[in-house]
């Protein structure tokens, strides 16, 4: 993608990955909009970053959704690249009872979520001479986390629906891109500085230059082994990854 003269829209833009890609972009000259539920952290962005905007944004009801997205529509004309990376991602026990209430959360802001605002503002986009949709999916797509079982799952069925979406759109001015981060050292989960997740700024800097070319799928160089997942032979892979986390567990806490 051309990486200036944009208008973006970033969901989950407050913090974590959402807010380094805000701010990767802002420097750039782009004119950036972050969206997250609460106003407080919005603020704190904005203010640390003079001519970005933001709006408040629920991405599990569908009325929020539309009311935002004609917001954009009518205030931002220019918008020209949407990022879905708004995401949860609780734990759970696919050995065990699954909470109703998490499960539902979980799907419904990581995979229904997404899909319902590049809904909304599709036609929009289609209208512009050029424009992106950037989905945020993670290398769990691929390899699950036998632990977070839902949250992978949502991953892979949002990487899957991206495959669509990108041939769909193929004779628009639309182009898709997915970014399947690593293990980043935000507090999606736990901010607890684990040398094995990777630093925010490192995340950023790559993702940024892999978003600067015509790659339909960004992923950085650590965990192209784990995206090369070997077909028939993912089960040993799978099984293999769960168990070295079993046997060196992320300190929670």
């Amino acid at each position: 993608m051309q990486l200036t003269n944009n208008t973006l829209f970033i969901t989950g833009g407050a913090s974590g990955i959402g807010r380094g890609l805000a701010e990767a972009f802002h420097k750039l000259g782009n004119k950036v909009i972050i969206a997250g539920r609460r106003k407080a952290l919005l603020d704190e962005v904005i203010a640390a970053n003079p001519g970005m905007e933001g709006l408040e944004l629920d991405i599990n009801d569908p009325e929020s959704i539309d009311k935002v997205a004609k917001t954009l529509i009518s205030r931002y004309p220019s918008l020209n690249v949407l990022i879905n990376n708004a995401g949860i991602m609780p734990f759970d026990d696919a050995a065990g009872h699954i909470d109703e209430a998490t499960m539902i959360g979980t799907i419904t802001t990581n995979l229904m979520g997404p899909i319902r605002l590049t809904s909304a503002l599709i036609e929009h986009l289609k209208s512009q001479p050029r424009a992106v949709i950037i989905n945020n999916t993670s290398v769990l797509a691929f390899v699950p986390l036998a632990g977070n079982a839902v949250y992978s799952a949502t991953k892979a069925a949002l990487h899957s629906y991206s495959l669509s979406q990108r041939f769909t759109l193929r004779d628009t001015s639309v182009t898709v891109q997915e970014i399947a981060p690593p293990w980043v050292n935000t507090d999606l989960v736990h901010k607890g500085d684990d040398p094995r997740a990777m630093p925010l700024d490192a995340f950023i800097e790559e993702t940024m230059l892999g978003l600067a070319t015509d790659v339909p799928e960004v992923i950085v160089e650590a965990i192209r082994p784990l995206r090369d997942n070997p077909g028939s032979q993912e089960h040993a892979l799978i099984h293999g990854f769960n168990q070295s986390l079993v046997d060196n567990p992320i300190p929670v806490g």
